[in-house]
């Protein structure tokens, strides 16, 4: 591995890495291997074509991951993709628990990572889902019907910030708890703020 691939960030990363360290070698190895310029973003290791985002590298407390940013486009044909939670539209992980797995999958990753880079120079775009394709909980509509200031406050949110909301006042099974969410939230989607802010 030549030098000049390797980013500063990075190497300060992998070395303070407490758990993991020897899977996030292994995986930047690997990832180096296809050609990919190393980079640091979000805090973490990011593989790069054109400026372009194809993987990070990445640890949580039961699994390190490999994640691929337009993960939805792979064919998949080991059907090793995971999508973290069911609103990331676009990634998908591939999760290590040591670095024998790794060290076993590397043709497997090398042709995954092979395939991101296809989807990258092919220009290939993950269709995302608009806010319109999300069916809004009837508490909320109710609530929206019923006040002219909040239907207005509520389409004023940036997209992702009224999917946020629709989809955690869809979640509970129960109407009163749909009801209650939905009550709770009011003044701050009156004060156009999203969920999390």
């Amino acid at each position: 591995m030549t030098n000049n691939n390797m980013h500063p960030k990075v190497e300060a990363f992998l070395l303070r890495a407490k758990k993991w360290q020897e899977e996030f070698y292994k995986l930047r190895e690997i990832v180096i291997d296809c050609e990919l310029t190393e980079d640091f973003k979000w805090m973490h290791p990011c593989y790069t074509l054109d400026n372009k985002n194809i993987v990070l590298i990445h640890g949580f407390k039961e699994y390190c991951a490999l994640l691929f940013h337009k993960g939805a486009l792979l064919k998949d044909p080991k059907g090793i993709l995971i999508q973290q939670t069911e609103n990331v539209q676009s990634a998908r992980q591939i999760r290590f628990t040591n670095i024998q797995e790794i060290i076993e999958m590397e043709s497997v990753l090398k042709d995954y990572i092979k395939e991101a880079i296809e989807v990258e120079k092919a220009g290939l775009q993950v269709e995302l889902k608009k806010t319109s394709d999300y069916e809004v909980p009837e508490e909320l509509q109710l609530k929206l019907d019923e006040n002219p200031t909040l239907k207005t406050a509520f389409e004023a949110l940036t997209p992702g910030r009224q999917r946020a909301y629709i989809y955690y006042f869809s979640q509970p099974k129960q109407s009163k708890t749909r009801t209650s969410r939905v009550e709770k939230y009011i003044d701050q989607i009156l004060d156009g703020k999203g969920l999390n802010d």
